[in-house]
């Protein structure tokens, strides 16, 4: 037989792919809804045609050879590049809904309360938002059937995905007037201390814990001694609102804040020597696999235009603390 990937060779691959992930003979065949006496047959053949085994067989288990292992992880990679391939390649079905992953303090914070807009715009698609903060690959998006996703982050961490930035951000030190009028000694930033400090632990996928404060004093010209310490979440909106409950000082994204600050439920009494907010090292990208899907053109054209409104109310605001400030 030669190396032609022929139908009995891809039986077999098959068998083996679902072998190697079980590790169990039986459970393979659960999966692939044949009996147990074919799977362990068709790895059988696979073994004998290749002239090596590729499992040490128990009782109780399977485990891979060398060889095994070399040939499940290039199995693994080409059917899971086959299956989204044709996961991206299938037509949608009609009316079917449009799918956006999008980070959750995002969501909550800026996109829910503009959707309104959305949907008069275009009532006839079915836009749902799944609110995650999941790395996300080619992969991933296919299995979950992801037409499109939001994510902050510096934008380099898709190898295999396309990648728009339609917002920039910009990030200022936030608290309630009530926090500042219960700590009359915090006069400017060089008083903050370490317990005052509100933390969102992983502002994008691979930033560290400290991430956005450390940027932010650091252009302020402040020791970094004050990381250690403070309130920590996992979400930008939980230290936001751990600041509006007069818990301490967080570090608000101008997107997440900026309706706080215009009401005064929130107040920025710190800048840095450039200004009151720093220029966030991520943004807001719109993420697809390859070819949009029918329906994500409009939704990245219509956040490039809710985008723009954005900007010029965020000017606005910041223009206006600098001058308070001045």
């Amino acid at each position: 037989m030669g190396p032609t990937l022929n139908p009995s060779l891809l039986s077999w691959l098959r068998c083996f792919d679902a072998a190697a992930r079980c590790e169990s003979f039986t459970q393979a065949a659960s999966v692939l809804c044949i009996t147990q006496g074919a799977v362990s047959q068709q790895v059988k053949q696979l073994e004998q045609w290749l002239q090596r085994p590729l499992f040490l067989r128990s009782p109780r288990t399977l485990l891979l050879t060398p060889e095994g292992l070399r040939l499940a992880t290039v199995l693994r990679e080409s059917f899971d590049a086959l299956e989204a391939a044709l996961l991206q390649l299938r037509k949608p079905e009609p009316g079917a809904a449009l799918a956006l992953s999008c980070s959750p303090s995002f969501a909550m914070g800026w996109l829910t309360p503009r959707l309104g807009d959305f949907f008069r715009q275009h009532a006839a698609l079915d836009l749902r938002v799944i609110s995650e903060f999941q790395g996300l690959d080619r992969q991933r998006m296919a299995q979950l059937g992801l037409a499109a996703a939001v994510r902050y982050d510096p934008g380099s961490a898709y190898s295999d995905l396309q990648a728009t930035a339609f917002l920039d951000e910009w990030l200022l030190p936030v608290a309630s007037p009530a926090w500042l009028a219960a700590h009359p000694e915090v006069r400017g930033a060089g008083d903050l201390r370490p317990e005052h400090l509100l933390h969102d632990d992983q502002p994008w996928d691979g930033a560290g814990p400290h991430e956005e404060w450390q940027g932010w004093l650091s252009a302020a010209g402040l020791g970094l001694d004050r990381l250690q310490g403070g309130r920590h979440f996992n979400l930008s909106q939980l230290a936001v609102g751990a600041a509006l409950a007069g818990q301490g000082v967080a570090m608000g994204r101008a997107a997440l804040v900026l309706e706080d600050l215009a009401t005064g439920r929130l107040v920025a009494p710190f800048g840095t020597p450039a200004g009151p907010a720093l220029r966030s090292p991520a943004s807001y990208q719109f993420v697809i696999s390859g070819e949009p899907l029918p329906g994500a053109d409009l939704v990245l054209a219509w956040l490039n235009a809710q985008a723009k409104s954005f900007v010029r109310q965020r000017e606005a605001l910041l223009a206006g603390l600098v001058n308070r400030a001045a």
